[in-house]
């Protein structure tokens, strides 16, 4: 097995993959732009230490990044150099354990996405099974056992090099403001391998689900459970919780676990409300959560802060980027007025940009000018005491920087995007049960 990690087609498509991804140095300091130059050049010692099972992998370098609800969340960042490889042993490893993965798991896994998790959800939903069992699990990245999991490799991977890896790989101490730790648990958020990893110790779980016969959809390690009745919900979050704690050596977060309708419940962004039809009953429609809402307003606003070293070309282009993806994700839910009110908030914001750009008061004038503003009001509101984004929201911005104005910059609204989509066309059948939008 190992001479297929070792490869020159498997290394190199690693090594594509790896660059692609992109992401920050790990403790070495070696960035993804480096790393084609330096594999080239370190390719053969690089491959013979694997071979003489002498490779020693680097520490994981520790960044925390904020979360949602204010706290963070520990990644670790290994080398680029290992990184390439652990795609490389993921390229190899992941074909063996494909077809045995249940239909049912989303995550991390070639043609199945978030989207197909949530249009599986709503069937059974629609089917009567509307007492969902929500079950979060608590730090799952951070408590994976690794005997466990090691073993459970071993059952299908027999070869000692890739095995060896593999467990260094998960011993690897982490690096945390220029301190090492030791590591005895858990693998790393931010490693290429560490999803299908998860998927591996996750698939015992979808084993036992499936063998007593349940409803289940899981996207890595966010997973629930579909029941007729509330007692069978119960009966089984306190089966499947005793399953976890024993047998996978993992801990409920019971604050975020519950039986919940599914009016009560969230999945990937994605919220469920009654639809109301005369003589219908039990039928839901998707709705995209607050927390969704409030994460995309976050990421255009970090885009368009007006202290962000970028030009205005740049900034267009990361905000239609953001948004494409959004819309890519949310299509097929009934959201035209609230972009309607975010694209006007984001319009202002850019004219707040433009308007900060210009900085000293004889540029805005003569601006002001050349966008059609009599002389004498635009000396008026360029020596203005107002803030920025008063003027921003003002009509003298709002009849100069129009909306057409800012298009032919490349800009397009959230709207603009949805209609392009025509999510209308499609039934939201085809969204909930995973067939792509366009053919």
């Amino acid at each position: 097995m190992i001479e297929m990690v070792v490869h020159p087609y498997n290394l190199q498509g690693a090594l594509w993959q790896v660059i692609s991804n992109k992401g920050s140095a790990g403790v070495d300091g070696r960035k993804t732009s480096e790393l084609a130059d330096y594999f080239r050049k370190n390719k053969s010692s690089i491959v013979q230490s694997i071979r003489e099972s002498k490779y020693q992998a680097q520490p994981i370098l520790g960044v925390e990044i904020p979360k949602a609800n204010g706290k963070t969340r520990l990644l670790g960042v290994p080398t680029v150099t290992d990184r390439l490889l652990q795609q490389a042993v993921s390229q190899v490893l992941m074909p063996k354990y494909e077809n045995e993965f249940s239909q049912n798991s989303y995550g991390f896994r070639p043609h199945k996405n978030a989207r197909q998790a949530v249009g599986k959800a709503l069937e059974y939903i629609h089917e009567g099974y509307a007492n969902i069992v929500d079950i979060d699990l608590k730090s799952f990245f951070d408590e994976v056992d690794h005997c466990l999991l090691l073993n459970l490799i071993y059952q299908k991977v027999k070869c000692p090099f890739t095995l060896k890896l593999i467990r260094q790989w998960l011993r690897a101490p982490i690096k945390i403001n220029g301190k090492l730790h030791k590591r005895r648990k858990g693998v790393p958020q931010g490693s290429p391998i560490s999803p299908f990893l998860s998927n591996i110790l996750l698939h015992e779980l979808d084993k036992e689900l499936t063998r007593r016969k349940l409803r289940f959809v899981r996207y890595a390690d966010d997973f629930s459970i579909y029941c007729k009745r509330p007692t069978d919900a119960t009966a089984t979050m306190k089966a499947v919780e005793k399953y976890l704690q024993t047998k996978l050596k993992l801990t409920i977060n019971k604050e975020k676990s519950g039986v919940r309708k599914p009016v009560q419940f969230q999945m990937l962004g994605f919220g469920f409300v009654s639809t109301y039809q005369k003589g219908v009953k039990g039928r839901y429609q998707l709705v995209v959560t607050e927390k969704a809402w409030k994460r995309l307003k976050q990421r255009l606003k970090t885009i368009t802060r007006k202290t962000t070293p970028m030009s205005f070309d740049e900034r267009i282009a990361r905000i239609n980027e953001v948004q494409r993806g959004w819309i890519n994700y949310f299509q097929g839910t009934s959201i035209h007025g609230k972009l309607r009110d975010i694209d006007g908030w984001l319009r202002n914001r850019l004219r707040y940009c433009i308007w900060h750009h210009w900085k000293k008061p004889e540029r805005k004038r003569k601006n002001l000018i050349r966008l059609g503003v009599e002389p004498d009001d635009a000396y008026a509101w360029s020596r203005t005491r107002k803030g920025g984004w008063v003027i921003a929201q003002s009509p003298i911005l709002n009849t100069t920087i129009t909306t057409s104005r800012l298009k032919k910059r490349g800009y397009q609204s959230l709207l603009d995007i949805y209609i392009l989509l025509k999510p209308s066309d499609w039934s939201l059948s085809r969204i909930y049960f995973g067939k792509p939008p366009y053919t």
